[in-house]
């Protein structure tokens, strides 16, 4: 799974990553969440304010929680499992850290008691192998959100940002049990590339 704050670049290195599996003949299988399931479909929409509840506002955070932790199990039992079951590999783009970082934070409550709900919601989901979280300044990855020239989503304010930078480099704290892995996101595709694909190699 790979992790960061909007503009880091999970994008763009899990379809690096599944290429070069691709060629090295390595089945593998590049997903993503919120996912192209039909709950994921939904939040896709919420997140650029195609829907909204009555009032016109976004759904609040434990509502999005619910439905991020819906959509993972979807995910999960859809298309995550059938591949590895297949002893294919799968790449996806953020996974329950997100929920654990987006919505704690937008939650407004006292951050280590809604993490502990989120993660609750999330206690059936598989865990992954290796979680990779992509460290970059909140400022670089503002300025590569400016140049994607896209409209702006529910959690892409500056201030959530940063304060989702900080959540991301001490993650580990927050899922002891999962192997953790941060990687510097600043720099070219393929310099930042070359350390993911470094730490992926050691994967036991």
């Amino acid at each position: 799974m790979l992790e960061g704050i909007d503009g880091a670049g999970t994008t763009t290195h899990v379809a690096r990553l599944a290429s070069r599996l691709r060629e090295a003949r390595v089945p593998v299988r590049a997903t993503r969440e919120p996912s192209d399931g039909p709950v994921g479909t939904m939040i896709r929409q919420m997140l650029t304010g195609r829907i909204v509840v009555p009032g016109g506002r976004a759904p609040g955070w434990a509502s999005m929680a619910l439905l991020f932790a819906a959509d993972r199990m979807d995910h999960v039992e859809s298309e995550i499992e059938p591949v590895l079951a297949d002893g294919g590999v799968v790449l996806s783009d953020r996974y329950d850290a997100s929920s654990l970082g987006y919505q704690s934070i937008s939650s407004g409550h006292e951050v280590p008691a809604a993490i502990e709900w989120i993660r609750s919601l999330n206690r059936y989901a598989r865990r992954p192998d290796l979680t990779i979280v992509l460290d970059v300044s909140p400022e670089v990855a503002a300025e590569r959100r400016a140049v994607r020239g896209e409209a702006a989503q529910l959690y892409d304010q500056n201030e959530v940002q940063r304060a989702l930078a900080v959540f991301y480099r001490h993650l580990a704290t927050h899922m002891p049990n999962d192997r953790i892995v941060l990687v510097d996101g600043d720099g070219g595709i393929d310099e930042v590339h070359e350390r993911i694909w470094e730490v992926f190699c050691v994967l036991d």
